[in-house]
């Protein structure tokens, strides 16, 4: 049975995907893990999807990593854990490269593996009284899949305090540090992230794509490279329909 529940919307172009094991909190094990990657690779060559979201049945978004199956690669040896840990990063790897935005709509809680997960979309919308967290710590663990994608979005300070503090924060100080886009009252998170989803889809994907590959291109790169990667994007953009079409209308209306 498919722990993924997948809806496409060709009208709108918002493919939204599921995670369907709530009652193990949505837990990611490695079958979701390989579902997950395989039903986003199938988004991403879908030329009806424009944006995808990501969403929890029951009542949280996900509660991280099953630890069942992390005990189980423990007691296999340290390989057994690298090759478990290495499934998350390649998903949050495969996640960077799609052209096409990920979106993560997050209600109730959002812990461990699972705020991993919302932190590496590319936006986040959340219901008002949701939770995200890193508790790894109290366990003895380490959030380490998600750190370098942590400390991008929130700054080093805010990283270093959700990882070693290990508690959870609610959704108004997850938008106040920059791990949330958009936080909404929890009674409208279906109609207000459905707007979010539909506005972005009508954007020129060509567009929203470049826009993508050059933010995260740009990553460490020195000053001038990110000049000239912007450079290499802006002439691609000006050859494509969408932006031929946009300054047609533009200079008709002048």
């Amino acid at each position: 049975m498919s722990q993924l529940l997948i809806d496409v919307d060709a009208a709108s172009g918002i493919n939204r995907i599921t995670l369907n094991r709530p009652d193990r909190r949505n837990a990611l094990n490695a079958e979701l893990l390989a579902e997950l990657k395989e039903s986003l690779a199938l988004a991403e060559a879908d030329d009806r999807v424009r944006v995808i979201a990501i969403l929890g049945a029951g009542p949280d978004f996900c509660a991280g990593a099953d630890l069942a199956e992390v005990q189980a690669a423990i007691d296999e040896g340290v390989m057994a854990s690298l090759a478990d840990a290495q499934s998350l990063g390649e998903l949050f790897i495969l996640m960077r490269r799609l052209g096409k935005p990920v979106v993560a709509v997050v209600h109730g809680r959002a812990l461990a593996g699972g705020c991993g997960l919302a932190t590496a979309c590319d936006l986040v919308v959340a219901a008002d009284d949701a939770q995200f967290g890193y508790p790894e710590v109290k366990l003895g663990f380490v959030p380490a899949m998600v750190i370098a994608i942590l400390r991008r979005a929130v700054g080093e300070k805010h990283a270093f305090e959700l990882a070693v503090g290990g508690d959870s924060i609610g959704a108004d100080r997850a938008h106040e540090i920059g791990l949330v886009n958009l936080v909404v009252p929890a009674g409208e998170l279906a109609e207000r992230s459905g707007s979010y989803l539909n506005a972005l889809a009508t954007r020129s994907a060509t567009a929203v794509g470049l826009t993508k590959r050059l933010l995260y291109a740009t990553d460490g790169a020195s000053f001038e490279s990110a000049i000239h990667l912007g450079a290499q994007a802006n002439a691609l953009a000006r050859m494509t329909e969408d932006c031929q079409a946009g300054i047609k209308r533009f200079l008709d209306k002048r």
